[in-house]
């Protein structure tokens, strides 16, 4: 298996966590009798809780274009250090993200974003090298 693909298991893991993470913060914000219940009334994340549920939407939103750039390069076999480079800052500065998000860190949150964005930039640029 390539590093690529490696790495795109350890973000697919990491995406349980955000999930984890967001859902039992939510469950002690409203409790337990709401969370099993049909959720007939929206109730919306807020403090510690809302932060790690759009933590998690935003994990949600650039995971799947980092599938596709992982899964582009794997299938053309042509894996190199732009992408394996890319791969590592993609997941390392998501798992950075998470904690920072949930700190309410703003200017290190934002930057761990661009960082992560950035590799998946150089798995694109890989296709071209």
């Amino acid at each position: 298996m390539t590093f690529e693909l490696w790495m795109l298991l350890g973000a697919a893991a990491w995406g349980l966590v955000h999930i984890s993470v967001a859902s039992f913060a939510f469950k002690a914000q409203v409790g337990n009798r709401y969370t099993v219940g049909a959720r007939d009334e929206a109730r919306v994340p807020t403090g510690m809780a809302g932060r790690l549920h759009r933590a998690q939407v935003n994990f949600l939103e650039t995971f799947p274009v980092f599938v596709a750039a992982v899964l582009v390069i794997h299938l053309a076999g042509i894996s190199g250090d732009f992408s394996r480079g890319g791969a590592l800052l993609y997941v390392a500065s998501r798992i950075v993200y998470l904690p920072l998000y949930a700190m309410g860190v703003p200017w290190l949150r934002s930057l761990a974003w661009d960082i992560a964005t950035l590799g998946i930039v150089l798995i694109g640029l890989q296709t071209v090298l």
